[in-house]
């Protein structure tokens, strides 16, 4: 998920997935007022996917709008003693990593290099996962 949210090999080094300025990629607290939209909460809720600018594989809204489950499993400590390669997170968990914040986390939630987890039975419009199909 990371490689993919800092733009690949060709990322230019962005705080959020692609650029410095959360509000130029992401939907997240500060800005997702959306009155109107049927999924409220204080008159906030996500999005239409692809309304911010993309990253530089062209990939939209990997900061904010919906939280991506992820395959690993999360440890606090696990990227301590991790390899620095294409760390593998830890073998087994309780909870599983969620990446790239929503429509209701902070700026600081929508960081590229920012995770956290949920176990497997929680649900929240807040938390998706993205499909993929090959052309």
């Amino acid at each position: 998920w990371e490689y993919a949210a800092r733009g690949g090999n060709q990322s230019q080094g962005y705080k959020y997935s692609g650029s410095d300025n959360a509000d130029q990629v992401a939907w997240y607290w500060e800005n997702s007022d959306a009155s109107g939209n049927s999924n409220l909460y204080n008159g906030r809720g996500t999005l239409p996917v692809g309304t911010k600018q993309p990253n530089e594989l062209g990939l939209y809204d990997m900061s904010g709008n919906v939280w991506e489950w992820c395959w690993d499993w999360y440890a606090s400590d696990y990227y301590r003693n991790s390899p620095q390669d294409n760390p593998t997170g830890p073998s087994s968990g309780s909870g599983r990593v969620i990446r790239g914040g929503s429509w209701d986390s902070s700026a600081k939630s929508v960081r590229v290099a920012y995770r956290s987890d949920y176990t497997l039975s929680y649900s929240s419009s807040g938390i998706g996962f993205r499909l993929l199909r090959k052309r």
